[in-house]
């Protein structure tokens, strides 16, 4: 009878870990020696959360402590559980405890996603030993997980699992008893795969224990006389993206930045890449045309002002032509970014202009570079001495200051734009020390 319920079980599940030598990969946390190693194989028991992406065991290593700890495992679903079903498991771990039926493990599944008042909840109880909180995230807990919660447990996290990990646990499927076999007691024929299907597999999986199983007993399903081709598998993972890429996650950022940095460290191959992991994953392309635009005003500006107008362009091209004609556009654009000579002199100097404005209080314009379109105005004195700098020589008012006089002191001792030694600012720098000598000259002279 048991062979015919692990029939209906998935096979993911019905090769879920049992010992942690079972486990695939996340050896930085395993191996002997390892913090978790210790936690699990020496009873150390304490609340911890697991951050990884899906399919690299969080769930499985909830479970092996609760059984390390000879604990009851209660499991809850941040996606489908509110305060009601947090209140109600916290009480049955206090029964059990009072009856001395030993510790409960409560295991929290997507934990990001409670919200500040859920996770709140479980704190006097991590407090006062009630339960031993073990979480499981996708997402950054600094980000995700409220500080008086977090500060209470010790962050693992785990890594995506090699492609040899997975060919692994592919053999796994393929011979064990709770494999792809379980439960055909009629049919003992053992599922065979072609070499190249496997690693296509292990490949599409995308470091995702998980996806390589579920992939697999699809195709096992399908196959014919238990034999899984190159030529089936390429039909079973042809439905859809197995990327992993989760707008506003942690992949969609962290790749957003390693696009970023790619460009501002003038690599155009690590920037391409970076850009079609984006693409592939299955960002809008507009999304990316924005942030070359930021790109190009933030590490590029006066060096190479043609870079904001041709970003600006791949976002119309983008537009005009959608997917994926538009692409190349932003390819185009990436590459010319990445090669231009880079400055952030601009951005630098917006920082600390907005700083000056938000710490210098609401002084005055002074009163020579005031407009006066009317005769009180005009009696007021606004606009008067007003030197127009077309009628100056060379059309520059050497001396004549735009700011109140405590900015302008500032100033004289930091100017906000610095122009730096590269490319199209070389020479902006030229003048603006030539336009500074001039103004130095006038003020001595005044």
């Amino acid at each position: 009878m048991q062979m015919n319920q692990n029939q209906y079980r998935p096979l993911a599940d019905r090769l879920r870990p049992t010992t942690l030598d079972e486990v695939m990969g996340q050896q930085h946390l395993l191996a002997n020696g390892k913090p978790l190693h210790s936690a699990l194989s020496e009873g150390k028991l304490h609340s911890m959360v697991f951050w990884g992406p899906p399919g690299t065991g969080k769930t499985t290593l909830a479970r092996l402590l609760a059984l390390r700890a000879d604990a009851n495992f209660v499991a809850l679903s941040a996606v489908l559980s509110g305060v009601k079903d947090i209140r109600e498991a916290i009480a049955a771990a206090a029964a059990n405890q009072a009856a001395n039926f030993g510790r409960t493990v409560l295991f929290v599944d997507e934990v990001h996603r409670f919200n500040k008042a859920q996770q709140d909840a479980f704190l006097p109880h991590i407090e006062d030993g009630t339960i031993l909180f073990v979480g499981a995230t996708t997402e950054n807990p600094s980000f995700e997980l409220n500080n008086a919660l977090l500060s209470r447990l010790r962050v693992y996290v785990l890594k995506s699992l090699q492609e040899s990990d997975l060919g692994v646990l592919i053999d796994r499927a393929l011979s064990s008893e709770q494999g792809l076999m379980a439960g055909d007691k009629a049919n003992s024929v053992p599922f065979t795969m072609d070499t190249d299907a496997k690693l296509a597999l292990a490949k599409a999986a995308d470091g995702d224990a998980r996806r390589v199983l579920t992939l697999l007993e699809i195709a096992g399903d399908l196959a014919e006389d238990r034999h899984i081709s190159s030529d089936l598998l390429t039909e079973v993972i042809a439905g859809g993206s197995v990327r992993r890429f989760d707008k506003g996650g942690d992949a969609f950022f962290d790749q957003i930045s390693a696009l970023h940095k790619s460009v501002r460290g003038s690599d155009p191959d690590a920037a391409l890449y970076w850009l079609c992991r984006m693409l592939d994953g299955g960002c809008d392309p507009r999304y990316i045309a924005r942030r070359l635009v930021r790109m190009a005003s933030e590490d590029i500006g006066n060096a190479d002002p043609r870079a904001l107008e041709l970003t600006l362009n791949a976002w119309n091209v983008q537009e005009r032509l959608g997917s994926p004609e538009g692409e190349l556009a932003l390819a185009q654009a990436v590459v010319y970014l990445s090669i231009a000579a880079k400055s952030n002199a601009v951005y630098s100097a917006y920082k600390r202009a907005m700083s000056l404005a938000q710490s210098s209080g609401s002084l005055d314009v002074p009163l020579h570079i005031r407009n006066a379109p009317t005769q009180l105005m005009k009696d007021l004195e606004f606009g008067k001495d007003y030197r127009y700098a077309h009628d100056e020589t060379d059309g520059f008012a050497a001396g004549e200051t735009y700011v109140p006089d405590t900015v302008q002191a500032t100033l004289l001792e930091q100017p906000l734009y610095q122009p730096v030694e590269r490319g199209m600012e070389i020479k902006i720098k030229e003048k603006m020390d030539r336009l500074r000598s001039l103004n130095e000259a006038a003020r001595n002279k005044g």
